[in-house]
């Protein structure tokens, strides 16, 4: 969480390491072996603050955002070796993390906070895991061969109808 002016060099470089450096290390280690095999499928994790921006969330909106031009960077420079590469960009999915956050964040407050957290969703709830797992399970399938270089949001209205 932060601002620019908020934000630590540490907690950038923290946040570069995993959401960016981590998709990096993944497609150096697979491409070369789905190359090799005749094709294959990324799909790379992004997230809806790529899109719009999440107010006070400066790093991670950015990291995400280079996640999605990573996807359409690999997407094109692999499209004669039969390698697909989409992203996901879910809204907020109902997880652990969610609860352990809510939980630190607002001891005493749990339900409130949950509630609240989850009207930001157009929707009116946050997304299950098997929702987005469901979405991963089609653009990798065969059935999806059409797909490449797209990112789909998964977030209940949140990119086109929280105006």
């Amino acid at each position: 969480m932060g601002t620019v002016e908020t934000t630590t060099e540490d907690d950038l470089d923290r946040l570069y390491n995993v959401n960016i450096k981590g998709v990096y290390n993944c497609l150096k280690a697979a491409v070369p072996i789905m190359r090799s095999q005749g094709g294959g499928v990324v799909l790379n994790m992004a997230s809806v603050a790529a899109l719009v921006g999440l107010p006070d969330r400066f790093a991670y909106s950015m990291t995400k955002g280079a996640v999605m031009a990573m996807t359409i960077a690999a997407a094109k420079d692999h499209l004669k070796d039969h390698i697909r590469v989409n992203s996901i960009s879910p809204a907020r999915v109902h997880t652990p993390f969610v609860d352990g956050f809510i939980a630190k964040n607002y001891p005493g407050k749990e339900t409130e906070m949950f509630e609240k957290l989850s009207k930001t969703q157009p929707i009116g709830r946050m997304a299950q895991p098997e929702e987005i797992a469901s979405l991963a399970l089609y653009l990798c399938s065969d059935e999806a061969s059409f797909i490449t270089g797209c990112d789909y949001p998964i977030d209940g209205g949140f990119v086109k109808l929280n105006n």
